[in-house]
């Protein structure tokens, strides 16, 4: 359970919270779906966002309170700030450490290994080594301060996640300075472990929301789409550029307009290229990525988004069942083959 200065403050926060996510499930308030009860939900605040998870085919409020015990479980695993979180106890080596490195929970390990394989897949370009650049830059207090060149270069040197290796539960790194940031890829895998959950209890329709990253058990139970809407970049968060017809799908975003600041007419946002250090600045404002698998999903739309327009559209277009839409700085959607078919009629 949370200590009372935890859900103090996560009280306080979430009083003051503008919430940052780029999609959003519509909802429509005044009219009834035929065979369908009230649908339960409950909220939180874990992972820097607010969450809601809602059951359209079960009444039993006790499957919510698991789920968010769920997500107090995995913050505190991969927490890269928490010094209690697993995490953070592993960037620090203050685990104990053996002949085959420091071993881990199943769930650190696998959400490792997860991540080094949108690192391969990108060639790089999505690092989960990229802790040292992100420490250099603050997104969220205001103070539109810009690392220096130097600092970002030293940074940089340290991330290569080809300097991490897992082997079972056991994680060895070839850079004593090497620290991993899971945070483009853990939302995902939390909503696939919060799906499989909930499966397990029988339920067959309800809908995961974890800010960015929304994950649809089933369908409606009259069997019609869920309606996803995705957000206008830099706008009201209930303005949506288009709306998406979801039915046991996993839809995840990444965008520049989630956290950033601008200063000198130019933004500076948290999607950082793990060569330079500097954000990315290749004409994309957010990907979307529809795919079964959130945790998928997670690490795509971040690798997509890190390689542009052209490479990132090649790379959703590889994969089977694995649909994209790349919004640039025009205000232009792109999709991927096949996405408009599938999920726009």
């Amino acid at each position: 359970m949370p200590s009372r200065k935890t859900v103090c403050l996560r009280i306080a926060i979430l009083l003051v919270f503008l919430f940052a996510g780029l999609i959003i499930y519509k909802t429509q308030p005044n009219m009834e779906i035929q065979g369908e009860e009230s649908p339960v939900s409950a909220t939180g605040f874990y992972f820097n966002t607010s969450i809601k998870i809602t059951l359209y085919d079960s009444r039993d409020s006790s499957l919510l309170d698991q789920c968010m015990e769920l997500c107090e479980t995995y913050e505190n695993l991969f927490s890269r700030t928490d010094p209690d979180s697993e995490l953070y106890r592993l960037n620090h080596r203050q685990l104990p450490e053996t002949s085959r490195g420091y071993e881990v929970s199943d769930d650190t390990a696998r959400l490792i290994k997860k991540g080094l394989e949108y690192c391969r897949l990108s060639g790089g370009a999505f690092d989960i080594t990229i802790a040292p650049v992100s420490d250099l830059w603050d997104f969220t207090s205001g103070s539109h301060q810009i690392p220096s060149a130097s600092d970002l270069q030293e940074a940089a040197s340290h991330v290569n996640y080809q300097n991490v290796s897992v082997e079972g539960n056991y994680i060895s790194f070839q850079d004593p300075d090497i620290q991993i940031d899971l945070g483009a890829i853990a939302k995902g895998y939390i909503a696939d472990q919060l799906k499989d959950y909930l499966v397990s209890q029988k339920v067959t329709s309800a809908i995961i929301n974890l800010g960015g990253n929304v994950l649809c058990i089933g369908s409606h139970t009259d069997g019609t789409p869920f309606q996803i809407g995705l957000q206008k970049p830099f706008s009201d968060r209930n303005t949506t550029v288009s709306t998406l017809n979801i039915s046991d799908c996993s839809v995840v975003s990444s965008g520049i307009y989630e956290r950033y600041f601008e200063k000198d007419d130019t933004i500076y946002h948290h999607l950082l290229n793990p060569r330079t250090g500097y954000p990315y600045q290749n004409g994309l404002v957010s990907v979307t990525i529809v795919s079964e698998s959130s945790a998928d999903g997670d690490g795509l739309s971040t690798s997509c988004f890190a390689l542009g327009l052209e490479k990132g559209m090649e790379l959703a277009e590889s994969l089977p069942d694995t649909y994209a839409c790349f919004i640039t700085e025009d205000g232009t959607l792109h999709y991927s083959r096949g996405f408009e078919e599938k999920f726009l009629k």
